[in-house]
């Protein structure tokens, strides 16, 4: 009888290592601790055993530079891009009406203002898409990737 070459937690002889294996995108999700709607995609996303980053987007997170506003902007999926502003009581309080804002009305108000921006955000590499509703984070951890699971959506 052979013997078994010891797995040594890292290489079994032979194989190619997972991290080679997988085609998947790296996922970042951009976090609020302070939103349920972010905390369940958290937490959808642990279940769902992909590799992903946490980046957090509360005030004692960091904030995004103009430069990676724009670029999620640009990536953004599944909605406009006026959606990336939270519409909380700061957002009527600054009087703000940026319902159909252009990404750089959106971009500029963010870069003042980085608690306006929503969370969940998960960003894929490819595409980035707001975690609302949360159907949209069920898919995520699902499939790894960015990708827009609400009902209507499927239909089509």
């Amino acid at each position: 009888m052979l013997a078994q070459p010891a797995y040594n937690g890292r290489n079994v002889p032979g194989m190619a290592p997972l991290n080679l294996l997988s085609t998947l995108p790296q996922l970042t999700l951009l976090h609020d601790p302070d939103s349920a709607t972010s905390e369940y995609a958290l937490q959808a996303l642990q279940l769902g055993c992909h590799r992903f980053d946490v980046r957090r987007t509360d005030l004692a997170g960091t904030t995004l530079t103009e430069p990676e506003l724009r670029d999620v902007a640009a990536r953004l999926t599944g909605d406009p891009v006026d959606a990336l502003v939270r519409r909380d009581s700061r957002y009527r309080s600054l009087g703000l009406d940026l319902d159909g804002a252009d990404t750089n009305t959106v971009v500029a108000t963010l870069v003042e203002h980085p608690e306006l921006l929503v969370a969940p955000i998960l960003d894929d590499g490819t595409a980035a898409m707001i975690g609302r509703p949360r159907e949209r984070s069920e898919a995520w951890a699902v499939t790894g990737h960015v990708v827009d699971a609400r009902p209507e959506r499927l239909a089509a």
